[in-house]
């Protein structure tokens, strides 16, 4: 954990010589050419295509986002942002950015294998790529220079081993995306961290939120033995939640990742806490690595990992997290 947290505060440090050494205070936005000053930084115009798996309606994906156009905006970037949850259409958006000639392109990689190719095509064609938030373990594979996020194994261990200092014995382990290798990680670190408990996977579809509470109440009300409901997204921990007073199960309710909703009801004590890994700061982060990258070729973290998280949110900090959430960066 010290060493994730030197990484990324050398990673900020750089960001904050990178606006101090860069910014630009005079002129007007002027784009015909390529160059202006539409930004706050004094250079050419570029164009950076930012490719997620997020899916509709999904509110993590709107903190990266936000990020990302905070970036953008500082750097004089145009940011294309796209999304697709299946991953052969994420690979065809990555396709596209290639073919529409962009300067830099910030992808995830859930199924590596699916995606990867798409990116390191984009790598061949000249274009600096970078990851985020999944693919961590496999990034450097398909030669993208950088990755910004946690590693999701260190994390689901961080969560187990806290659960176990808690006492607690059997966890739901609620899986929202089948196939991505990064929520599979993090319940697996979750029962390596847990030691002797128990840790079920349930497996529901994170786009019907409906049919995930209903999955979620039923298989509480069929073993009530189960301590804690661990969700990945936040979503999906408040329909869980929904779930516990359905069942009448006694389970606590935690989770992976935060927004608004979910660190408010941290704070009013309906979710036990919270492992976050800073979507917003993934997503700046990324688009400010590709401007660097066009501007002399440098990066962020010499190649390495920038761990973003993991850190708790809970009740010691709540109260600091909860006035980032209203600014759209928690």
């Amino acid at each position: 954990m010290r060493k994730a947290r030197k990484t990324v505060a050398a990673a900020l440090l750089t960001v904050a010589a990178v606006l101090g050494g860069c910014s630009s205070t005079g002129g007007a936005p002027r784009n015909e050419d390529g160059g202006g000053t539409a930004g706050g930084v004094d250079t050419p115009r570029y164009v950076v295509a930012m490719v997620t798996h997020g899916a509709p309606g999904d509110t993590y994906w709107d903190l990266v986002r936000k990020g990302a156009e905070d970036a953008a905006k500082k750097d004089n970037i145009e940011l294309r942002y796209s999304s697709d949850p299946q991953a052969p259409n994420q690979a065809n958006l990555v396709r596209s950015a290639v073919d529409a000639g962009v300067d830099g392109i910030a992808v995830t990689m859930p199924n590596a294998e699916a995606i990867g190719p798409a990116a390191r095509d984009a790598v061949d064609h000249g274009i600096p790529v970078v990851g985020l938030n999944a693919g961590m373990t496999a990034y450097q594979d398909y030669g993208m220079t950088g990755f910004f996020g946690q590693d999701e194994t260190v994390a689901g261990r961080a969560a187990g081993e806290r659960l176990k200092e808690e006492g607690k014995k059997k966890v739901l382990c609620v899986i929202h995306e089948q196939g991505n290798s990064s929520q599979e990680a993090r319940c697996a670190g979750m029962r390596d961290g847990l030691g002797g408990g128990a840790v079920e996977l349930l497996y529901v579809n994170g786009q019907d939120l409906t049919a995930v509470q209903s999955t979620i109440t039923s298989k509480l009300s069929q073993d009530r033995s189960f301590d804690t409901v661990f969700a990945l997204q936040a979503p999906v921990a408040m329909r869980a939640v929904e779930s516990v007073n359905q069942s009448g199960a006694k389970a606590q309710v935690s989770t992976f990742d935060t927004n608004a909703e979910l660190v408010g009801a941290i704070a009013d004590g309906r979710v036990a806490w919270a492992v976050d890994q800073q979507p917003y700061l993934q997503g700046y982060l990324a688009v400010d690595s590709l401007w660097i990258a066009k501007r002399n070729g440098g990066t962020l973290g010499g190649g390495r990992p920038v761990y973003t998280g993991p850190s708790f949110v809970d009740a010691s900090n709540v109260d600091k997290v909860e006035e980032a959430a209203k600014a759209g960066m928690r």
